[in-house]
């Protein structure tokens, strides 16, 4: 009988991440490891890293310092956790630098070592070593040329296999284990019951932002074949997922290396109409190449939610202009009513950086103006901060660190109120609610349309009954009655299922 083999992923940063972790977890469960929740319990602890923002960088470490505790309680006190592996953003982006400044890891495994993670645990697990990868900017493993990009032999995380499988995949996979179906379709496992999954469109960015360091590790954009998209969708709706989540670094450039900029007006009708699925939501969007098509079927497409993730930076023209990206206060206010037109009670959220090198009082001015005029439904601020490896890190006019406190706590002041009044706006309206949790105190909780996952606010449903008759993942119509910050109360319509009347659903 083979040796019992445990491992937990712990995932920190976005929901790419996510993604990534599931494919880990997919790759590890067929070649037989248990998976289990808590790192107290694995032989394994595998922390997937984000390497984004220093605060992040800081969670990752106290992650895998916290792993590290365990397995020294372990050694002491008969326990299970025998060695912590660093995998993702920020193991990729530093390698032998952070194995060397963090011994506590036990292995630091980049993306091009994720095809044989199964192999990397084994080996450190057995007391052995992997050497570290040596950074490099992974963009240069990919031509220049999108459309030369999509055979190439790059590790992608997200895509699946690097090449093209010998054989069929195999028909013994264990349960809950999506197929492999394609040349870059990954083998993925669930690692949680939520109604809501993601699913990555693309890897890589081709912008050129001066502040972000994330193309530099995370590569080129590529996106992945509509064909492996529609298969992982229809395999997680088979898995009990309502919602499926778009994401990328990128989603308005899907589809440029694969010969068709317009492709995701196409593909997002497709995925509404796969059975299950009850919502698409599509993160990550770029305004500068946010075209009227998009906007349209964003807008006008059932089960597509009208939902704008912008990335939007700022809004005076200096300052975007030093970050590499395009517009300005009126350009932005002009899309988001064009957006309105098209549907009025869309959801719309953004981050800004604030202290900027070069921000003036004047551009903090022309921010605030644009925030206050956009009514947008969730705002994430930042101070700016150096990133190793930015144009932006070697400008000398840098705004002093006590200036960006004072901006990064007036503006966030400023969106708290804001967003707390968008929320009001909203007392009367419809909201279609999915729900993501009942319990004895909160009752039924879930989210409406122009709310994503963790980071826009929910909505608590109250009325009669209490929370009886709500199960998870169920869609429910209900009329928003009060707002707290930027969280709705609202009271669901007694006859509705999914969000249409029952005498419809029935054909009546």
């Amino acid at each position: 009988m083979p040796e019992r083999r445990t491992v937990a992923l712990v995932t920190l940063g976005c929901a790419r991440n996510e993604v990534d972790s599931e494919e880990l977890a997919g790759r590890l469960a067929a070649d037989g490891w248990e998976l289990v929740e808590d790192a107290a319990d694995a032989d394994v602890a595998v922390v997937n890293t984000c390497g984004f923002v220093e605060a992040a960088k800081k969670d990752s470490v106290d992650a895998l310092l916290e792993a590290n505790d365990l397995k020294t309680a372990a050694s002491g006190a008969g326990g299970r956790t025998r060695a912590v592996v660093a995998v993702g953003c920020m193991a990729e982006r530093y390698g032998k630098e952070l194995a060397e400044a963090l011994p506590e890891a036990d292995g630091v495994l980049g993306f091009d070592d994720y095809a044989d993670i199964s192999e990397r645990l084994q080996t450190i697990l057995a007391g052995g070593s992997h050497i570290p990868h040596t950074p490099r900017d992974r963009r240069r493993l990919l031509p220049i040329s999108p459309a030369e990009r999509q055979g190439a032999d790059v590790a992608l995380p997200g895509h699946g296999a690097v090449s093209a499988p010998s054989a069929d995949p195999p028909a013994d996979l264990p349960d809950g284990l999506a197929p492999a179906s394609g040349p870059r379709a990954p083998l993925r496992r669930r690692l949680g019951s939520s109604p809501v999954a993601s699913v990555k469109l693309a890897s890589g960015c081709d912008r050129r932002c001066s502040f972000c360091a994330i193309p530099s590790f995370r590569g080129s954009f590529v996106s992945r074949r509509p064909s492996d998209v529609l298969a992982e969708t229809r395999w997680l709706a088979g898995q009990g997922v309502k919602e499926i989540m778009l994401v990328s670094e990128n989603n308005t450039s899907y589809g440029k290396d694969l010969g068709d900029i317009r492709l995701l007006e196409t593909l997002l009708p497709e995925l509404a109409a796969v059975d299950g699925v009850e919502r698409i939501r599509v993160s990550y969007l770029q305004p500068a190449e946010l075209r009227p098509g998009l906007i349209d079927v964003l807008t006008g497409t059932e089960k597509v939610a009208p939902y704008f993730d912008l990335s939007f930076q700022h809004s005076a023209p200096g300052v975007l202009r030093a970050m590499r990206r395009f517009g300005d206060t009126e350009r932005f206010l002009e899309l988001l009513r064009t957006i309105r037109a098209g549907a009025p009670q869309a959801g719309v959220r953004s981050n800004f950086i604030v202290g900027f090198p070069g921000e003036t009082e004047a551009d903090l001015a022309e921010l605030e103006r644009f925030l206050t005029e956009a009514r947008l439904d969730a705002i994430g601020v930042f101070g700016y901060s150096d990133e190793e490896g930015t144009e932006a890190a070697t400008y000398e006019d840098k705004t002093d660190p006590e200036t960006v406190a004072e901006r990064l706590d007036r503006v966030s002041r400023l969106a708290d109120e804001l967003t707390a009044q968008r929320a009001e706006e909203r007392v009367g309206e419809t909201v279609r609610v999915l729900v993501e949790s009942v319990d004895e105190e909160d009752g039924p909780v879930g989210r409406g349309e122009h709310q994503a996952p963790e980071t826009d606010g929910q909505v608590f449903l109250t009325g009669p009954g209490g929370s009886s008759g709500f199960s998870v993942g169920q869609l429910v119509e209900a009329k928003v009655v009060a707002s707290e910050g930027v969280d709705l109360v609202a009271e669901p319509f007694p006859d509705v299922v999914r969000g249409r009347p029952r005498n419809e659903e029935a054909g009546t």
